[in-house]
């Protein structure tokens, strides 16, 4: 593939209906990427289709165009209903389908087509009133679009064209199930359009192609590389520990206006998210227990650029398409060497440049051959010098910036990312931090120590130096009420009493507040 993201094939020279070629050309598309000239003569026959390319190379519009154009020139079929759809396009993720939506929304919405979007996690009651309403188009995660399916909200018997994007994180999903679900409720193949297009097709993928297409065609736009060309690679072999603090120098030195950071895990997510904001950064967090409301506002923050950096899991990572991402970080190697393709695609989309930093840490090292042998491409290796390891001082901060956590935090945090191994260490550590309270004897000045008290060491030990006795016995009674407080304070008084007036305490010029007579608690 060129390096070009378009070709000379413009849209005017396919046999478009006149009121679709007018909306994308008012929406400013005026020629086809290397996809969608590849696709479209096919699709616009009619034709099942199987594409694959890469992520960010205008595959959405490829069948939004096919699927637009059959609705406008084709009636109906006779056994609809006013609320059954006559196209479905089903999407792994909710941020998939809204972003779906919203093309779809900037060429069709002129056009009379009626188009509702279907997702879980917000708007139950609203959604299911839109399609009883009737639709014309249902751009829909699995779960929801089965769940008002059962409840008989709209029927599949009249559907025309479906069109399943990413299929293979379908698989990852387990969405398949759902997937056969629906297509088994549809028209059978022959009678109905297929689209299916992603930016990798497995072998199982294709499987599926085949069971439920009617004889598909396979249309891979060929690249010199499965990565976009224009993204600039780089990993780093860090030590877990050492991630952090790489992490925040090179922040330092690439002006993170727009920058996408990538964890395996909502933990590690929100442990990143708080030490980045404490060096003065501004960051999000997107992770799968994030509300829905609260997502859309935060993708909608980082598209405008309030938010400089978005943490977040694999959630994220197919479907989102955020102008000008200028770097991409995979904080931790992803596992699935098709989740680095995708993770990587949300930068240098259509045709721009960008950067993918990895770290390949202890942890997810071993991913780093599968990804390489499948992207078809060595890594380049980015040396660590020592003064990438140095933390660097937090950033002015902002009005609005939450407060920072303490120091001990940090150092906790620090703890954690050394593994399970270090955590343990740091639970036996502080088991041992309170021993203290068995420093001196039963009930006198071991719970004061526990609660603040200056004592010291030799006092501490029982030592029989009464110079240094008398300051311990008058800092004990004069510690916080809360350590002499409650039930029974009154007879360990007496007795701490009593044991100073055997160690001689009260020849030794302690404090009046030792003689004073125990006042009622």
């Amino acid at each position: 593939m060129s390096d070009k993201p378009l070709t000379d094939v413009s849209f005017s020279s396919f046999d478009l209906h006149p009121d679709l070629l007018a909306g994308l050309e008012s929406a400013g598309f005026l020629r086809c990427t290397p996809i969608q000239a590849l696709t479209l003569p096919h699709a616009l026959q009619g034709r099942d289709i199987a594409g694959q390319a890469q992520t960010g190379t205008g595959k959405t519009l490829a069948f939004l165009v096919a699927t637009i154009d059959r609705l406008l020139k084709r009636p109906a079929l006779a056994n609809r209903n006013e609320a059954d759809p006559r196209a479905v396009m089903i999407a792994p993720t909710r941020e998939l389908a809204m972003q779906i939506h919203k093309d779809a929304l900037k060429i069709a919405a002129p056009l009379g087509l009626r188009i509702n979007l279907v997702y879980g996690g917000v708007d139950y009651d609203k959604q299911r009133d839109a399609l009883r309403a009737g639709s014309d188009i249902i751009i829909a995660t699995p779960g929801r679009l089965i769940d008002y399916y059962k409840q008989k909200v709209f029927g599949l018997q009249a559907v025309e064209v479906v069109v399943l994007d990413e299929a293979d994180r379908m698989f990852d999903l387990g969405f398949i199930k759902d997937i056969r679900y629906v297509l088994r409720r549809m028209p059978p193949s022959g009678e109905r359009q297929s689209l299916m297009f992603s930016a990798t097709l497995s072998y199982r993928v294709l499987e599926l192609a085949y069971e439920h297409m009617h004889e598909p065609q396979k249309l891979v736009v060929e690249a010199e590389s499965i990565t976009a060309a224009r993204v600039r690679q780089l990993v780093y072999f860090p030590s877990t520990e050492e991630k952090l603090p790489l992490l925040l120098n090179l922040l330092e030195r690439i002006d993170p206006h727009r920058t996408m950071l990538f964890v395996n895990t909502k933990a590690a997510a929100e442990r990143v998210s708080r030490r980045l904001e404490r060096h003065g950064h501004s960051v999000a967090t997107l992770s799968g227990d994030v509300p829905q409301r609260k997502r859309q506002s935060l993708l909608a923050k980082f598209q405008r650029g309030e938010i400089g950096i978005l943490v977040a899991t694999d959630v994220a990572a197919r479907g989102l398409h955020v102008p000008a991402v200028s770097h991409v970080i995979n904080y931790d190697l992803p596992q699935d060497a098709e989740d680095y393709v995708h993770r990587v695609g949300r930068t240098a989309r259509l045709g721009a440049e960008g950067d993918a930093i990895s770290f390949a840490c202890d942890l997810y090292a071993m991913s780093l051959p599968d990804i390489e042998a499948y992207i078809e491409q060595k890594i380049p290796v980015a040396p660590i010098t020592p003064e990438l390891l140095v933390p660097p001082p937090p950033r002015p901060r902002r009005a609005d910036a939450p407060v920072a956590a303490d120091a001990d935090a940090e150092d906790a945090e620090d703890a954690a990312d050394a593994g399970a191994g270090s955590a343990t260490g740091g639970r036996r550590r502080r088991r041992r931090e309170p021993g203290a309270r068995d420093a001196g004897p039963r009930g006198g000045r071991g719970r004061n120590a526990r609660s603040g008290a200056a004592a010291t060491p030799d006092a501490g030990a029982g030592a029989a130096d009464p110079a240094s006795a008398a300051p311990a016995h008058a800092a004990a009674e004069a510690a916080p009420p809360a350590a002499d407080s409650g039930e029974g304070a009154a007879p360990r008084r007496r007795r701490r009493r009593r044991r100073r007036s055997g160690n001689g305490g009260g020849a030794t010029g302690a404090s009046p507040a030792g003689d004073a007579p125990p006042t009622a608690s």
